[in-house]
């Protein structure tokens, strides 16, 4: 399995590969690999000729630094697991340094309002700092086809905008979520939650499942109102938001309207520990 820290010798060695009708699949993480990224992976080596996985804590991303400092870093395990699905995948694991030239800045996006909907009003500049790195990592990998899930549907429809704005020519493909036994949505942050925690978690989908199961027939604001009075109490969990989104525009919507598509959106903190999941109502 060959692991590249350099953006120009992983270019280079892709350059080596493509054939005239060469598919390259790419999936970016920040690594922490769980099956959820696993079977994002599983699905680019099925459908096509290369696959390529980058492993890329970026710094941009983050308005905690607490958050960026403390997030999981397990490169050895990450290349190990990424094995058991195909040793022919090529691993990209750049240094900042690398991906950002000696400038760790964001540039500045226009999304037509996506990004001031939930995590952007909750975490400033994250957006731009999406943006950022996948559009350079799009320019590394020159992909056919991108893999993101939909634990982070606010941001695979953040990078839908952003290739279309940017004409980039790339496929985006969302995959379903991946949940623990519990229901608790997989996430690397998982991996920073006590053993008590991981499991009471599974309130969060609980929370979500039961507002999917009233959206027919119980007002939106009935439906926030039960998921707030839920966790106002709560030993371990603060909610810091609930919202129901049509999905297009991910505007909190104040009442349901014939052919459009809702998803009930939540984020929750336990112990400095931030938690986001998200459900079709549809």
């Amino acid at each position: 399995m060959l692991v590249f820290d350099k953006k120009d010798a992983l270019s280079y060695h892709l350059e080596t590969l493509r054939q005239p009708k060469t598919t390259v699949g790419f999936v970016p993480t920040m690594g922490a690999l769980h099956q959820g990224h696993l079977s994002l992976l599983a699905q680019s080596v099925v459908e096509n000729d290369i696959t390529v996985i980058s492993i890329f804590v970026n710094p941009t991303q983050f308005n905690n630094q607490e958050d960026l400092e403390k997030y999981p870093r397990t490169l050895e395990s990450d290349i190990q697991k990424v094995g058991t699905i195909s040793k022919k995948i090529l691993i990209y694991a750049p240094s900042v340094a690398d991906i950002y030239e000696g400038k760790i800045e964001s540039k500045s996006y226009s999304f037509e309002g996506l990004e001031h909907q939930m995590e952007g009003k909750y975490r400033p500049g994250h957006f731009d700092g999406v943006g950022t790195v996948v559009k350079k990592l799009f320019e590394i990998v020159t992909p056919t086809k991108a893999y993101f899930g939909e634990k982070d549907f606010q941001q695979l429809q953040i990078v839908k905008k952003l290739v279309a704005k940017e004409q980039l020519p790339v496929v985006i493909v969302g995959c379903p979520v991946f949940r623990e036994a519990n229901g608790l949505a997989m996430s690397s942050r998982n991996e920073r939650l006590s053993p008590t925690e991981r499991q009471e978690a599974a309130i969060i989908y609980a929370s979500l499942q039961k507002t999917a199961g009233q959206f027919a027939t119980q007002s939106i604001a009935k439906t926030r109102q039960m998921v707030v009075e839920t966790f106002a109490n709560h030993p371990l969990f603060q909610l810091e938001y609930f919202e129901i989104a049509e999905e297009t525009t991910l505007k909190p919507a104040l009442k349901k309207q014939k052919n459009k598509k809702y998803r009930a959106f939540i984020a929750v903190f336990t112990n400095n520990v931030r938690l986001i999941d998200t459900i079709s109502l549809n």
